[in-house]
C-alpha cells in the first residue's frame, strides 16, 4: 500500500482487510466519521500501538489529511503498513460518501477553546484601552492559563468547555427494552 490513498482508491480497498484509524479527537470523531473507522487520537497512537492489528494494513485518516501524516512519522519506526487518506475526512464528505455521526456537528474542544481565549484577552485589550488600564491583568490571565495549558496538557477552560450542554456526548442505552 502506498504512503497515500485517495479516496477512491480506499473505496476499492473496501473488499480487502484495511484498519481505518482516525487520529482526530474524541469530539471532531463524534462529530463525523469514515464508517469501520475507529478512534485513536493522535496524541494516543503511541502508547495503543497494541490495539492495531499488526496484519492489517493502516489507513489514517484526520479531516484534512495534515495530523494523518504526522501520525504516520510517529509509526514510521514501528515496521507497519501505513497510508495517510489524502484530503482526510474533508474529501471523503466532498465525495458524497456516507459518515457516521454520534452528535451534531460541533467545534472541536481545541477550537472553542482558542476562540474563548482569543475573544477573554481581546475583550481585555480594548476594556483596558477605553474602561480602565487594570482590564489588561485579564489579557495577563489568559497568557498564563494557556502557558500552563502548554507546560502541563491540562487546560482549564477545555475542561469546563467539556462540561457544556453543547459538547455533551448523546447516549442510547445499550440492552434497554422498554417493559
Amino acid at each position: 500500500m502506498d504512503s497515500a490513498v485517495s479516496v477512491t482508491q480506499l473505496q476499492n480497498l473496501a473488499s480487502q482487510p484495511v484498519l481505518l484509524v482516525d487520529v482526530r479527537s474524541g469530539s471532531e470523531f463524534a462529530s463525523g466519521h469514515i464508517p469501520s473507522a475507529v478512534n485513536i487520537p493522535m496524541d494516543q497512537i503511541e502508547g495503543r500501538l497494541d490495539d492495531l492489528d499488526r496484519n492489517l494494513p493502516i489507513v489514517l485518516i484526520c479531516q484534512s489529511g495534515k495530523r494523518a501524516s504526522m501520525t504516520a512519522g510517529l509509526l514510521d519506526s514501528c515496521q507497519r503498513q501505513v497510508s495517510v487518506l489524502e484530503g482526510g475526512t474533508k474529501a471523503w464528505i466532498q465525495a458524497g460518501l456516507p459518515v457516521v455521526a454520534s452528535v451534531k456537528t460541533r467545534w472541536s474542544l481545541e477550537r472553542q477553546a482558542r476562540l474563548g481565549a482569543g475573544m477573554l484577552a481581546l475583550t481585555g485589550a480594548v476594556l483596558a484601552l477605553t474602561v480602565h488600564p487594570y482590564w489588561v491583568l485579564l489579557c495577563g490571565f489568559i497568557g498564563l492559563g494557556l502557558t500552563f495549558a502548554g507546560l502541563t496538557d491540562i487546560c482549564g477552560m477545555g475542561i469546563i468547555l467539556e462540561k457544556m450542554p453543547w459538547n455533551r456526548q448523546s447516549h442510547c442505552p445499550i440492552g434497554h427494552t422498554d417493559a
